[in-house]
């Protein structure tokens, strides 16, 4: 350890955030530069190998020496990785001594990447070695100075049981440093199983180098040398580039709580919130999970607390699987956001708030969230946390009902009866809401919550890839994959694409493919059952029981990104979270009353002709159809009323079009409510119900003078 990093370590071990970058008080700043400054003849050369003709400017070395200071190791832990899982390191910064075939070459040996169904395909689910000897190496170019202090390994499924490497270091690629034990070369054991994520930490002199090489010295008997891996190292500026000054951090402006919270952090964040903007914000809990842990749902608007009428409401769902983390940051980002810029007077917050209920639900799975917290953004592994304290996949946890809606299709095509089918408002099978029923306390809660608020607009939030998917999620025929529509897969893919189009790595035409579907052939997003079926998804479940709309999307390759990473993630997405809530707004909107008394006629059922999916009316008579730019003919149907249909015209403009309607009550509905409350019947009424008898009567004569005609003419031909 240097005499910077022994003065500096005891001055930086109060307040600092493991995931966070540091911040330095100004007093234990300058005592750590005093002592760099001090040490700088023999500091420079021991870190870079300058040559003896580069002059240092004096700039240059206070900007070095004051990153050396923020990154005095204070525990390994505070570097962050460099990117290999989130693709912030690109293919052409990995190499290898070999690889067995392309797909197993350096760019496949990346934590957590996965592999393709078919083994042997060009998206393999690591690096592999051709050959087995301990020669063989995957190398990191970090493009900058860097310290490194760590590295994680991971096998490739069904090959690498156990391992140990070693690790060497370079500025050239010519002359290779090794970690060292003390005065050995140090040798660091790899994991004991095909998923689990092994952390392996340099001693504390942690050397400051460009490139990293990860060395195999043994693998499984008969196996091959295969890995995964990601790097830790803090950056540090470069004495060679000239061009320094011009480098900038990615990041963002926005002044928000950029790291992961926990259960605990997280509720405090949401009551921070409420606290700030009390007058547009309501915190309220759906249910409880497995353990106990509340589902906090944040609630804004400008009246918060009510439904109002002709005000549509909209909800994102994060966290559904527990280790997929980011979706929950986003949403704890975006009610800081939104709060913030609404006391700014932020014009398209404020239209936001006013004309739209926003619900904001971060953690579905706050149980598996906790499992995966705990291990950590890289130590967490592919799968820790996803499930339910039960172990249970939320994403296949809702009751099917595309299999209810096809069954019954089939039955009615045989039977050449069309009266009965239904296409919306599909109940709940009997089985599935049984105590018995294996379904996961959070998903009933989510279920309750979707039966008690008119949801119009969702989004499900996931992380793992970079795509967003539309219904249906499931095929019909149970193929593993095919492109199955919804009746409305037109505004469905109108939605995707309002999500794809505007999120800065989706539609980033650069960008490398997550693991194994390279989604921008299909302009990133993609029919649900077209990627591979899901029974019994939220997205297909708020669809045929909801009038809501719901897509899912997936954010981002890693799906538990490091902190230092929440920044740029936020930036990617802020448009797209933004403009996605906007278009609850389009289509129509409308109230449907009574004629005569002017109340809103719940349970209504609005129909768009050509369009084999209905939705309903809610308690008031308001209603909200989401469609695409065009003319409908729309027709209104209610127990006890006569049907009215009008044509309505969607515009492209961002604010749905107002299409009301007045049903008149069926003579027969009039009749019975006069009769129930001892009325005498009005004269139009009666004149009506005079006419009813007559026109029974002149059918009923009609059928039996036929009747007796045909008789007739029966016993003169015999």
């Amino acid at each position: 350890m240097t005499p910077v990093e022994r003065s500096c370590r005891p001055l930086r071990q109060k307040g600092i955030r493991r995931t966070s970058r540091p911040g330095v008080a100004p007093q234990t700043m300058s005592a750590c530069l005093l002592l760099a400054w001090k040490h700088r003849k023999s500091l420079f050369p021991a870190r870079f190998c300058i040559s003896s003709s580069l002059s240092l400017s004096l700039s240059f070395m206070l900007k070095y020496l004051r990153e050396l200071c923020m990154y005095a190791p204070t525990g390994h832990s505070l570097c962050p990785p460099l990117g290999l899982e989130s693709l912030r390191v690109k293919d052409p910064q990995l190499r290898a001594s070999s690889y067995k075939r392309r797909g197993l070459g350096p760019h496949r040996g990346r934590l957590n990447i996965q592999s393709g169904i078919e083994d042997g395909d060009i998206y393999d689910g690591a690096w592999c070695a051709q050959y087995e000897d301990k020669k063989q190496w995957l190398e990191v170019d970090a493009r900058r100075p860097t310290r490194f202090t760590g590295v994680i390994l991971q096998g490739r499924s069904s090959i690498w049981r156990s391992v140990e490497v070693t690790v060497q270091f370079s500025n050239d690629t010519l002359v290779w440093q090794p970690a060292m034990n003390g005065t050995k070369e140090a040798v660091f054991e790899g994991n004991q199983d095909t998923e689990t994520p092994v952390l392996a930490l340099f001693n504390e002199s942690a050397t400051v180098a460009r490139y990293i090489r990860i060395n195999p010295q043994s693998w499984y008997e008969n196996g091959t040398i295969c890995l995964r891996a990601e790097v830790l190292g803090c950056t540090l500026p470069d004495p060679n580039n000239i061009y320094a000054w011009q480098q900038t951090e990615q990041g963002t402006k926005d002044k928000l709580d950029f790291r992961h919270h926990n259960y605990k952090e997280m509720r405090k964040l949401m009551k921070s919130v409420s606290e700030a903007c009390p007058d547009i914000t309501h915190i309220y809990s759906i249910g409880k999970s497995h353990m106990g842990l509340k589902m906090y749902v944040m609630e804004i608007s400008d009246h918060p607390g009510k439904h109002e009428l002709g005000e549509p409401e909209f909800r994102y769902v994060a966290g559904m699987h527990g280790n997929e983390a980011l979706g929950r940051e986003l949403l704890l980002n975006l009610m800081q956001y939104i709060c913030q810029e609404y006391k700014l007077g932020n014009q398209r917050i404020v239209r936001l708030v006013k004309e739209t209920r926003i619900h904001l639900l971060p953690s579905m799975n706050p149980d598996g969230y906790e499992m995966a917290f705990k291990k950590g953004s890289e130590l967490a592994g592919w799968a820790l946390g996803r499930y339910s304290y039960q172990g249970i996949d939320m994403n296949h946890n809702f009751a099917d009902l595309n299999k209810v809606m096809w069954d019954a299709i089939e039955f009615d095509f045989q039977n050449n009866d069309k009266s009965k089918l239904i296409n919306h408002y599909i109940p709940i099978p009997e089985y599935y809401t049984s105590e018995d029923a294996f379904v996961a306390l959070e998903t009933r809660a989510v279920i309750n919550w979707m039966q008690n608020i008119p949801f119009v607009l969702s989004a499900n939030l996931h992380g793992g890839e970079l795509v967003v998917t539309y219904p249906f999620d499931r095929t019909e025929d149970w193929a593993p994959h095919d492109d199955t529509p919804t009746p409305d897969n037109s505004f469905f893919r109108w939605l995707a694409t309002v999500y794809a189009s505007t999120n800065q790595v989706m539609s980033n035409p650069d960008r490398r493919p997550c693991h194994n579907e390279n989604f921008q052939r299909y302009n990133n997003i993609i029919n649900g059952a077209n990627w591979h079926t899901v029974q019994g998804s939220m997205n297909d479940f708020s669809y045929l029981h909801t009038n809501c709309f719901d897509v899912t999307v997936e954010l981002s390759c890693d799906k538990f990104p490091h902190a230092s990473e929440l920044p740029i993630e936020w930036e990617n997405n802020k448009e797209s979270l933004l403009i996605y809530m906007e278009q609850v707004h389009r289509g129509l909107k409308g109230v449907i009353r009574d004629k005569d008394t002017e109340a809103g006629i719940a349970d209504a059922i609005i129909k768009v002709d050509d369009i084999d999916h209905h939705i309903r009316s809610v308690a008031d008579g308001d209603y909200w159809r989401l469609l695409n730019p065009g003319e409908y003919e729309v027709t209104v149907s209610a127990e006890g009323y006569n049907p009215s249909t009008r044509m309505c015209r969607v515009m492209y403009e961002h604010y749905p079009t107002i299409c009301d309607f007045r049903l008149t009550k069926t003579p027969k509905q009039r009749l019975k409510e006069i009769l129930a409350k001892g009325g005498k019947l009005p004269k139009d009424l009666q004149l009506r119900l005079r006419q009813l008898r007559l026109r029974k009567l002149r059918a009923s004569t009609k059928a039996i003078n036929s009747r007796r005609a045909a008789a007739s003419r029966k016993a003169r031909g015999s």
